[in-house]
């Protein structure tokens, strides 16, 4: 029996303003995670796992930065002969061509290539989470269900939950209603940005939505097209039970990566399973010098460590000398701490020095410093800090 034909989506064309300083100059799939995975690491190993060969990436802001990382699919074993991975970036020469102003108008915008390609089922998904997922598992439960639009959901922290698409759920997996983004939620359970949508119904209706809007935008796909094919009662839920965190917000991404330095981290990401993949680098292995202390961190190759870390991620090439101190922070590739100075519940870019005697942050908001820069010697970052400080 042939398996459904299946296409991804992967959504990587956002500007990711809310990661402020880390995407100035990278787009948000391509930020860093863990050490040596990017953001985007996670959807396309869920494809690779999930046994889908077609997945399509539409990139738009800074994206050098993804293409460079994507290496024509191979780490996800998506370079192929026919098939495998593609990237969409912005085009002109038809009425489809422009800048993507959404996730629906990204959608509408490749909806002629996607109609070519005749998927069964069309899993769209955004690149700035992180979790694991079989995809062809919701998609072939989407498939004969008679549901024009499957939505992951997963449960969200109350405080919280304005940030996303909130479902009610009516009986069995049908959902009842849909808010994108309320002021006040009525339900925890969110959309994860994970959609399967039945592309020919669901695309003549974005036609048509398309059509009303005029020379207006279709924006997200939680403005228009999930609530009409809600109110038509087209709409279905499939609740993800394991972990699934967003980390589009700089204290979002600093939480997450706390949570991977448990003891038991909530996903194994050498699971033999489900291992995540990365376009390797070639790093030599973490040096820990005499008289250096690391405790409850995650150390990358090609790191030297010789001061104290403690509860801290620390990326390719991090360098923290003697008499250094990190705690609760996360190191981009190439920074380096130099003697005497302090790093506390901090985010720093690649390749940022913290000059002799420095102080970066403290016990308080996530400070962050943007890519390259040099705190000077004995200088101070107070917590909660912006270095380069953004301009009014």
């Amino acid at each position: 029996m042939a398996l459904p034909r299946i296409l991804v989506l992967v959504l990587a064309g956002g500007a990711g303003g809310r990661l402020e300083l880390l995407t100035e100059q990278r787009a948000k799939p391509a930020v860093p995670f863990g050490g040596v995975y990017r953001l985007i690491d996670f959807p396309l190993s869920n494809c690779q796992h999930s046994a889908i060969a077609d997945v399509w990436v539409s990139v738009q802001f800074h994206p050098t930065s993804i293409s460079d990382h994507l290496a024509n699919g191979r780490p996800w074993d998506l370079d192929r002969t026919a098939g495998g991975l593609m990237t969409l970036p912005p085009f002109q020469g038809t009425d489809r061509g422009g800048w993507h102003t959404g996730t629906a108008d990204s959608l509408w915008r490749h909806a002629d290539l996607i109609r070519e390609f005749d998927p069964e089922a069309l899993v769209v998904v955004s690149s700035d989470a992180v979790y694991t997922l079989d995809y062809r598992q919701v998609a072939e439960s989407h498939l004969g269900s008679g549901a024009e639009v499957t939505m992951v959901t997963t449960e969200v922290a109350a405080d919280d939950a304005a940030r996303y698409g909130i479902v009610e759920m009516g009986e069995g997996d049908r959902v009842r209603a849909y808010v994108y983004k309320p002021d006040e939620p009525a339900t925890t359970t969110a959309t994860n940005e994970v959609f399967v949508f039945s592309p020919r119904p669901t695309l003549d209706r974005l036609e048509a939505l398309a059509d009303q809007a005029g020379e207006d935008s279709l924006d997200d796909l939680g403005s228009q097209l999930l609530p009409d094919q809600t109110r038509d009662g087209l709409a279905r839920a499939h609740p993800l039970k394991g972990y699934w965190r967003d980390v589009g917000t700089v204290p979002a991404y600093w939480a997450a990566h706390r949570d991977f330095l448990s003891a038991e981290p909530p996903i194994d990401l050498d699971d033999p399973a489900w291992p995540v993949h990365t376009r390797g680098g070639r790093h030599s292995a973490a040096r820990i010098l005499p008289g250096a202390v690391v405790d409850g961190s995650l150390v990358s190759g090609g790191t030297r460590v010789g001061g104290g870390v403690c509860g801290s991620v620390l990326s390719p090439g991090v360098v923290v000398e003697e008499g250094a101190t990190v705690v609760d922070s996360v190191l981009l590739p190439g920074v380096r701490v130099r003697s005497g100075a302090t790093v506390r519940r901090a985010v720093l870019d690649d390749r940022v020095e913290v000059g002799a005697g420095a102080r970066v942050g403290g016990d308080g908001d996530i400070t962050l410093v943007g890519r390259a820069t040099r705190v000077t010697d004995g200088s101070e970052v107070p917590a909660g800090g912006r270095l380069p400080e953004p301009e009014d």
